[in-house]
């Protein structure tokens, strides 16, 4: 058996869209607003029209007593309905237009009164203060009903009080007077109301453009999607305000910058310290792709102006892949040393098979004597003078390629560096970041030569590396050492400018320094002083092979000025 599905219940709310909710709430506050704004003026506005009544009462009750006939005809007459007392407290009530106008000795025995049958009789209310000489304002209630009163004593010339004065306001007046009065409110409250709902149209009309017409529950959900992407996602994101102080750091920029929530609120030079990774946030330093070096990690950022006048940055964390281009770089190199070596091996086995051929047998065994002689003349010459082994290989490796390379690559006499190294393969990417830059700087040059000297102080070891290049002019001498900062062509698989930098971070985090001058004779001549690089004893710490496998990795660095 089919059933029928039950109609669909209405559901009275608000409407969905922002514009029409925060419409609906403007004006619900506008209407408010009027009608509180209307009924806190129209209540101090009945208690004035009551004081203007009693005192247009008691303004007629005193120029009434000031008539100096009244009182005459007060003492001289009797009181009737056709007496002069009566006559003139009617032409008074009229001109005034009072609800009455009772004159009254001291008896409290009316002598005037707009209802003749009452002459004579006792007033309805206590005259009492009246007589005792007080003037009395008061709304009260007497035998014509509700009226707004003025009560002054009546004295004769002596000043004698001879009787009072009542005058009454019909209270029905002033209400008229209060009745009349709220259509104008009303029509100022409309105004008003008028005015309201055209300023709340427009500034709804300008939040549903802000906020492209989202509902609330559309941004809050929209808000929501933002913290769960931001801390979500595998990429440092820095906002910045304005003023350039930081507003937001997601998960991974505190991981990558090495900083926390504290950082919120503050500028970048304040929470990072000074360096270029705080100016390229700051956008002191523009461009895309700016690579900067946050401590270990070498950083990609980019960044992107606001409507607001702020900023959101961007950080990529490029330390595995430099680390990859490192490896790919030093396999590139040991390709390069043993293309050398065949190049070179192949030549000398040429010529010995030429010498064999022409049966000059002697003269085979001396060539080859000489270039056994001569290999082993550079290898030994390295190793008797630097100690650690991954050390002496790099260097072995660098005099082959540098041969290849139409350069000399000379050890100075003065080295002297014991097996004794910390951190071998620190000092290992040092040097071969070097070597790779003088060579780089010394090929095609006149007598192209490239000198290393290596020599411990104690517990320090002190690097130097001359070449026969060009030389770096003063000016740039400290901005070589600036991430992102090369004269070369970058390779396909990454960028430059980063070994230079590292070097001296490398130096600086050790507490030394990384330096570069004039060389004697031209060139350029780089210092790397490394305190505290040489353990105390008189033999090297132990060597793991994962430890050797990372500094040979590093071992053929190849970055530029």
């Amino acid at each position: 058996m089919s059933r029928t599905p039950p109609a669909r219940r209405l559901r009275l709310g608000l409407p969905r869209r922002m514009f029409s909710q925060v419409l609906l709430m403007q004006l619900a506050i506008a209407a408010g607003v009027a009608v509180l704004a209307t009924g806190l003026f129209l209540a101090p506005l009945s208690d004035q029209l009551d004081d203007q009544a009693m005192r247009r009462a008691l303004a007629v009750a005193q120029t009434t007593a000031q008539q100096p006939h009244i009182v005459r005809d007060l003492r001289d007459t009797p009181a009737a309905p056709d007496g002069p007392v009566q006559r003139g407290a009617e032409r008074i009530r009229r001109a005034t237009g009072a609800e009455y106008v009772v004159v009254l000795d001291r008896r409290g025995v009316r002598w005037s009164h707009p209802n003749p049958q009452r002459i004579g009789g006792t007033v309805s209310t206590d005259p009492g203060e009246a007589l005792a000489g007080h003037e009395v304002m008061e709304i009260d209630e007497g035998t014509l009903g509700r009226s707004a009163r003025g009560k002054v004593p009546l004295r004769d010339g002596a000043g004698d009080i001879v009787g009072a004065v009542s005058v009454g306001i019909a209270y029905d007046s002033v209400r008229a007077r209060l009745i009349h009065a709220i259509p104008g409110l009303l029509a100022y409250a409309g105004g008003a109301l008028a005015v309201g709902a055209l300023a709340a149209w427009l500034i709804s009309r300008r939040v549903q453009r802000q906020t492209r017409d989202l509902a609330f529950s559309d941004i809050a959900a929209l808000l929501a999607e933002r913290e769960a992407m931001l801390h979500g996602i595998r990429e440092g994101v820095v906002a910045l305000d304005r003023g350039g102080r930081i507003r937001l750091l997601n998960d991974e920029a505190q991981r990558l910058l090495g900083t926390g929530g504290e950082a919120v609120g503050r500028s970048p030079h304040e929470a990072l310290g000074a360096g270029r990774t705080a100016d390229v946030l700051a956008g002191r330093v523009t461009g895309t792709d700016l690579l900067t070096v946050r401590g270990p990690r070498v950083l990609v950022a980019n960044r992107m102006p606001t409507d607001d006048g702020g900023a959101v940055a961007t950080l990529r964390d490029r330390t595995e892949l430099e680390q990859l281009g490192r490896e790919l770089d030093s396999t590139r190199g040991l390709i390069d040393a043993l293309r050398a070596q065949d190049h070179e091996h192949a030549n000398r086995m040429h010529t010995l098979l030429g010498l064999l051929e022409l049966e000059l047998y002697e003269e085979a065994v001396e060539f080859v004597g000489e270039v056994v002689g001569d290999h082993r003349a550079t290898a030994e010459q390295i190793t008797e003078r630097i100690g650690d082994p991954l050390l002496a290989a790099l260097l072995v490796g660098k005099a082959t390629v540098a041969a290849e390379r139409g350069v000399t690559l000379w050890v100075a006499d003065s080295t002297r560096l014991p097996d004794r190294l910390i951190d071998p393969g620190g000092v290992v990417t040092v040097a071969g970041n070097l070597v790779d830059n003088a060579l780089d700087a010394a090929a095609g040059t006149a007598h192209a030569r490239v000198e290393v000297a290596l020599h411990a102080e104690g517990r320090t070891a002190i690097l130097r590396v001359r070449d026969s290049g060009p030389g770096i002019a003063p000016e740039h001498r400290e901005v070589v050492f600036t991430e992102g900062w090369s004269t070369k062509e970058p390779p396909a698989h990454r960028r430059r400018g980063i070994g230079l930098s590292l070097v001296r971070r490398l130096a600086e985090r050790q507490g030394g320094s990384a330096t570069v001058t004039e060389a004697p004779g031209g060139g350029a001549e780089f210092t790397v002083v490394l305190p505290e690089a040489l353990s105390a004893t008189g033999s090297a710490p132990a060597r793991t092979a994962a430890a050797d496998t990372a500094a040979a990795g590093t071992a053929a660095e190849e970055e530029s000025r």
